[in-house]
């Protein structure tokens, strides 16, 4: 919980962190105060934009649309790694979402699942809009992805908050996929690590120290399949039945990146709809192009496979 960030020291704080800000227009009194409060605030979310373009992109996030007026965030991240500041206040771009995702955001605790919109987020979330298509195929340069990792860092470092203050929209409103194909667990430990204070100084040794061994990359998460067979057969029809396999839970996770199955039914149970979900996945060219029985929803080993390549995870047998 803090009291926003005044247009001189958002500017500052993003400058510190080895940003390259640009201010477009008349961004320090362009905002939504008058609909609604601003502040306290509480985190950083962040977006991608569904355009392409830096121009048309900032320009569509300072005035917003007819269904939506702008500013629709703080600040968008073009390709280059450019921020361009549009706001320095409340801003139409977190929307309704899970009151228990803001708690635990406040609280700074794992985030539980977004499943309701009943809470204002433009109060609450400064947001950052990254110039990305969202199709999953739109690349994320390096310099944009270091952007977004310091842009997060440089607000979190201003108001003394810890990685667990930086999220998603996805993360915060039921439906939403946004940031599509950013690889978040990678960007959470990049933000983490920026915002680790370096050790104090200490006497050199008077010999040169081994190079230390580079840590172990993250393992990726394995889904077995016989388990996950027989948690699609069983097919729960009711909400709060117990989770057969918790391995479904990654996989619906893949199907909701995929395009293939609306985040709200992501719960962990391999019902109706992820059958479904999973048909549509054996049926595409990336699945494999299945049709008839080889295409009912039921995981086979080469259309799980491809959709652990896709997702980053393994399967077992």
């Amino acid at each position: 919980m803090a009291t926003p960030l005044t247009a001189d020291r958002l500017l500052k704080a993003l400058r510190d962190e080895g940003l390259h800000v640009i201010e477009h227009r008349n961004w320090r009194t362009n905002n939504r105060n008058h609909k609604g409060p601003w502040g306290p605030t509480h985190g950083v979310m962040i977006h991608h934009t569904v355009t392409s373009g830096t121009a048309n992109s900032v320009e569509l996030c300072y005035n917003g649309h007819s269904t939506l007026p702008g500013p629709l965030c703080h600040g968008v991240i073009d390709k280059t790694g450019a921020v361009h500041l549009v706001s320095a206040g409340r801003a139409n771009h977190a929307g309704l979402g899970d009151d228990d995702v803001l708690r635990a955001v406040m609280s700074e605790q794992e985030l539980p699942p977004d499943n309701e919109a009943n809470t204002d987020g433009n109060r609450a979330f400064y947001g950052f809009e990254a110039v990305n298509l969202g199709d999953g195929k739109d690349p994320w340069p390096p310099a944009q992805l270091l952007a977004i990792e310091r842009a997060a860092a440089a607000i979190c470092r201003a108001h003394g908050w810890s990685v667990r203050s930086v999220l998603r929209h996805l993360d915060w409103q039921p439906g939403k996929i946004d940031p599509r194909g950013v690889d978040w667990t990678a960007m959470q430990a990049r933000i983490a690590k920026r915002l680790t204070p370096d050790p104090a100084p200490t006497k050199p040794p008077a010999t040169k120290p081994p190079t230390p061994a580079k840590p172990n990359p993250p393992k990726a998460p394995v889904v077995d399949l016989s388990k996950l067979i027989a948690a699609a057969r069983s097919n729960p029809k009711v909400k709060g039945t117990p989770v057969t396999y918790a391995g479904v839970r990654i996989v619906e996770t893949a199907l909701v990146d995929a395009g293939l199955l609306a985040k709200p039914l992501s719960d962990g149970h391999y019902g109706t709809s992820t059958v479904t979900a999973y048909s549509r996945w054996q049926k595409s060219k990336a699945g494999g192009s299945y049709t008839g029985k080889a295409a009912d929803g039921i995981p086979g080993k080469d259309s799980l496979t491809r959709l652990g390549k896709r997702a980053g995870f393994t399967v077992t047998p």
